[in-house]
C-alpha cells in the first residue's frame, strides 16, 4: 500500500512539472514559469519582461496583478504577532511580554510552527475564494524584537522585554518556528521589526531624530536584530519610522547598507513602516519631495513600501513617486530591479509560482485553524508565563477554601486577554469563567467594585457592594491592570496617566488603588491578580496584598492558566522579562535613548522587583556549579555546569538564569543575562544542567562601539535570579586572559 502511495505521488508531481512547463511554452517559453529552474534564473527571467509601470507597481505592499505575465495579485501585509491576526479565526497566544516571561524559547518555536501553520491554511482559504487582500497573505510583520528600554512605551507589550540577550533568543526561535526548515520553501516569511533603536514615544515617532552613541547601537539596540538575522535567518525586516543619528531608519545606510547588508550579509527583503517613506519627505524633511525620499528609500536598500498611491482611475500613476524619481533621475531603473529580484525571490520561495504538490506547505488543512491542540498550546503558553511576585501563604488555595469573591471588571473580559495585533478565538476564557471552572465545589461571587474599564453598564455604587461581599468572602481575588485600550500603537487616550498610547506614569489607574485599599480594610486576605503589558508600579499591593500575580494579556485561555495557578495545579515558574520599578521618578527623561540608568544591566537604584524575578510554590536550591575551566584564553567558549534540586513535595519548573558580571572597565553592563534553560523537576529531583557560553556571550561593547573579550576576572552565576538579589544562586569564578576584538 506503502509502495503504491508513494508511486501515486510520484505520478502527481511530474504531472504538475508537466503542465507547468507546458503553461511556460505557451507563454512564450518564459523560464520565471519552469519551477525547474534556479529561482534566481526565474526571477531575472521575470523582471527583464517587466516595464517600468509593472516594476513600480510591485514596490507597495498592495503589488497589482500583471495579467499578460500570469503574475497574481499579492498583499505583503499580514500580522503574528502572537497568532495569526486581524484575519478572523485563529488561535490566541499570550501577548508577546507574557511569551518572554516563559524563559522557554523550545516553546516559543513550537507556538511559532503552530502560528505559520494556520497561516498557511488562511492563506489557501482566501486563494480558493478568490481574495488575495490584506492581511490574507504569507508574509507577517513579526515578531517585534526592539528592546523594552523604557516601561511607558505602550508598544513595549509586542516585544520580548529589556534584554538583548533573551530577545534574540525568542526572537531565533520565534523566526525559525515560522518560517519552516525546508531548505528551498518558506512556510511563511517572518519580518523583524522595527530596524532600529525604536521604542518610544509614539507622539514623535514620525518627526524625531534619535540620537544613540555607537556602545549603545552595538550593545543594546542591535544585538537581537543580528541574531534574527545571523542566527534565525529572517527573510524580511521592517525599518522604523524614526531617525538613527540623523538618517531616517528606511533611507540609512549605515543600517541598510553597512549593517544589514554589509556586516550581516543579509540577503532578504526590506519592507518599510506604514507611510514611514512618505515621513522620510514629510516628517524628517530629509528629503525635498516625495520621489526624492522614494529614490533615497530604494537605494538604500528598502525594497517594498507600506504603502499605497490609490488615484480613483487605478493606473500607472498609482505609483508615481516612484517613476517620477526614475524620470528625474534621482533613481536608476536597476535599482528597481535589485529590490524587485529580493521581492520575488521571496515569492519564489513561498511557492507561488509553482504547483502546490511542489512546495511542503501548501495546501494545509483547514483543520489546522484554531485546533484543539493549537488551543492546548495557547493554555501552555498561559501557564508558563504566569509570574507570581508576592506569596505571604495564603496561594495556592487550600480545599478547606469554600467563598471566594472575584472583584474587578477585567475579571469579566475576554478582550483584555487578547492584547494588540491580536486574532479572534473561537472561545476565551476569562479569569471568572476560569475561576467558577477550576473550584466547582467554591462559592464563586463576582462583583465589578468600580466602573473603570467596565465593558457592561452598572448600577448602584460598585465600590460599596464589592466591600459588603467581600466581607461575606473567605478570600478575595482583585483583577486590575490596564488593557491595550490604554497602551498601544499611536492611540487616542483621554485618561490621566496615558498619552497617545504611552503612559505618563507606572501605578495602577487611581480607581483602581482606592478599590484595592477598600477591599483590604476588610480585614480578607487579598490577592491581587495583574493584567498588562508593561511594568505597574504596585508599591501599594507589595505592601499589603497577600499574593500578587502577573498574568499579562494572556491569550484565549488566560482565565484557565490563571485559575489553575491560584489552586496550584500550576506551579508558577515564569519570571519578570523587564524591571518593575517603584515609579517613574527613577527613570531617565523618556525620550532619553541612552541606556545609562536603564534596564537592570545599567539601573544602580532598587526596584520593586528585578529582571528575572518571579516566585515557585517550591523550594528549589544550586549547588556544585562547575566551569569547563576556571581560566580561558580570550576568544574560547566556556561550558557552565549546576546542580539544580526541587527541595519540596511539589512539582515545578524552574527557569536556570546564567548571568556574567564583568571586570570593571568603560561600557560593561553591572551584569548581563547570558544563558538560561527552564528545566521541569518532579518532587525531589535533582537535575544537571548544563549550559554553553560561546565568545560573544564573554563579551562586553566597549565605549567606542568595539565588542571585545576583555582580560580579567569575571563572576559567572547560575540561579533563579540575579545575582545581588535574594534569588538562590551559585557563583564561580573564571579569568580571562588577553583580549579579542569581535565581528560587528
Amino acid at each position: 500500500m506503502k509502495t503504491r502511495t508513494r508511486t501515486i505521488l510520484q505520478l502527481a508531481f511530474f504531472l504538475a512539472v508537466f503542465l507547468v512547463r507546458a503553461a511556460a511554452q505557451a507563454a512564450g517559453g518564459a523560464v520565471y514559469l519552469d519551477p525547474s529552474q534556479p529561482i534566481d534564473v526565474r526571477v531575472d527571467d521575470l523582471i527583464r519582461r517587466m516595464t517600468l509601470e509593472q516594476k513600480a507597481s510591485q514596490l507597495i505592499n498592495q503589488a497589482r496583478a500583471i495579467p499578460e505575465l500570469q503574475v497574481p495579485a499579492y498583499d505583503w501585509w499580514s500580522e503574528a504577532l502572537h497568532g495569526v491576526a486581524r484575519a478572523g479565526r485563529a488561535t490566541v497566544f499570550p501577548e508577546p511580554i507574557g511569551l518572554a516571561a516563559t524563559f522557554d524559547d523550545p516553546l516559543i518555536h513550537e507556538m511559532a510552527v503552530a502560528i505559520g501553520t494556520e497561516a498557511r491554511a488562511k492563506h489557501d482559504q482566501a486563494v480558493n475564494a478568490g481574495r488575495r487582500d490584506i492581511y490574507e497573505g504569507l508574509d507577517f510583520w513579526s515578531p517585534n524584537i526592539n528592546i523594552f528600554r523604557d516601561p511607558r512605551w505602550g508598544r513595549g507589550q509586542e516585544t520580548y522585554g529589556e534584554d538583548p540577550f533573551l530577545t534574540g533568543r525568542m526572537g531565533v526561535a520565534f523566526i525559525r518556528g515560522l518560517q519552516g526548515e525546508d531548505p528551498k520553501y518558506f512556510r511563511v516569511i517572518a519580518t523583524a521589526k522595527h530596524f532600529a533603536v525604536h521604542s518610544g514615544p509614539e507622539t514623535t515617532r514620525h518627526s524625531v531624530d534619535v540620537q544613540v552613541s555607537k556602545h549603545d547601537e552595538e550593545d543594546t539596540y542591535l544585538p537581537a536584530f543580528r541574531a534574527a538575522i545571523s542566527e534565525g535567518k529572517a527573510g524580511s525586516v521592517m525599518c522604523a519610522y524614526n531617525r538613527v543619528n540623523g538618517q531616517p531608519a528606511c533611507a540609512s545606510t549605515f543600517l541598510l547598507q553597512d549593517t544589514l547588508r554589509g556586516a550581516w550579509k543579509f540577503t532578504g527583503y526590506v519592507v518599510s513602516d506604514c507611510d514611514a517613506v512618505v515621513d522620510i519627505y514629510r516628517g524628517h524633511h530629509f528629503a525635498k519631495s516625495q520621489a526624492e525620499a522614494a529614490a533615497d528609500a530604494i537605494k538604500a536598500g528598502m525594497d517594498n513600501e507600506c504603502a499605497d498611491y490609490i488615484t480613483i482611475v487605478k493606473d500607472a500613476h498609482d505609483y508615481q513617486p516612484f517613476i517620477d524619481a526614475v524620470k528625474q533621475g534621482l533613481l536608476a531603473e536597476a535599482d528597481i530591479d535589485v529590490a524587485l529580484k529580493r521581492l520575488f525571490t521571496a515569492r519564489m520561495r513561498l511557492g507561488m509560482f509553482d504547483p502546490p504538490k511542489m512546495a511542503p506547505y501548501a495546501n494545509t488543512p483547514e483543520s489546522e485553524i484554531d485546533s484543539e491542540p493549537h488551543r492546548a498550546l495557547a493554555l501552555r503558553t498561559a501557564q508558563e508565563s504566569m509570574v507570581l511576585l508576592k506569596n505571604d501563604g495564603v496561594l495556592p488555595f487550600t480545599a478547606s477554601l469554600k467563598k471566594i469573591l472575584v472583584v474587578g471588571p477585567l475579571a469579566d473580559s475576554a478582550e483584555v486577554l487578547y492584547g494588540n495585533y491580536n486574532g479572534t478565538p473561537s472561545h476565551a476564557v476569562t479569569v471568572l469563567e476560569g475561576i467558577r471552572k477550576q473550584f466547582p465545589g467554591g462559592q464563586i461571587t463576582y462583583q465589578p467594585g468600580t466602573s473603570f474599564l467596565s465593558e457592561k453598564p452598572m448600577t448602584g455604587d460598585p465600590l460599596v457592594e464589592a466591600v459588603s461581599a467581600a466581607r461575606q468572602a473567605d478570600v478575595v481575588v482583585a483583577v486590575v491592570g490596564i488593557t491595550s485600550k490604554l497602551e498601544g500603537e499611536e492611540m487616542k487616550v483621554d485618561v490621566p496617566g496615558f498619552k497617545g498610547g504611552d503612559r505618563t506614569n507606572l501605578n495602577l489607574p487611581t480607581e483602581e488603588e482606592a478599590l484595592l485599599g477598600a477591599l483590604k480594610g476588610t480585614g480578607k486576605p487579598l490577592v491581587v491578580v495583574l493584567m498588562n503589558g508593561s511594568a505597574l508600579a504596585v508599591n501599594w499591593a507589595n505592601d499589603h496584598a497577600s499574593a500578587i500575580l502577573e498574568a499579562w494579556y494572556s491569550g484565549e485561555e488566560g482565565g484557565t492558566a490563571i485559575a489553575q495557578t491560584l489552586a496550584g495545579a500550576n506551579n508558577p515558574g515564569g519570571r519578570l522579562p523587564v524591571t518593575f520599578y517603584k515609579g517613574v521618578e527613577q527613570l531617565p527623561e523618556f525620550e532619553d535613548y541612552a541606556m545609562k540608568n536603564r534596564t537592570y544591566r545599567y539601573f544602580t537604584g532598587e526596584p520593586l522587583y528585578p529582571f528575572g524575578y518571579g516566585l515557585s510554590y517550591s523550594k528549589i536550591e544550586y549547588s556544585n556549579i562547575k566551569l569547563s575551566s576556571p581560566e580561558l584564553e580570550a576568544g574560547n567558549p566556556l561550558t557552565v555546569e549546576v546542580d539544580v534540586k526541587n527541595a519540596s513535595t511539589r512539582a515545578a519548573d524552574e527557569v536556570v538564569e546564567l548571568y556574567v558580571s564583568f571586570p570593571k572597565l568603560p561600557g560593561t553592563p553591572l551584569r548581563a543575562l547570558r544563558g538560561f534553560d527552564r528545566v521541569h523537576l518532579d518532587a525531589g529531583e535533582v537535575r544537571h544542567v548544563k549550559l554553553a557560553l560561546q565568545p560573544r556571550d564573554l563579551s562586553y561593547v566597549n565605549e567606542a562601539g568595539d565588542r571585545m573579550v576583555a582580560a580579567g576576572d569575571y563572576v559567572i552565576t547560575a540561579g533563579g535570579g540575579q545575582p545581588g538579589t535574594a534569588a538562590v544562586h551559585a557563583d564561580a569564578r573564571l579569568s580571562i586572559h588577553g583580549e579579542q576584538k569581535l565581528p560587528e
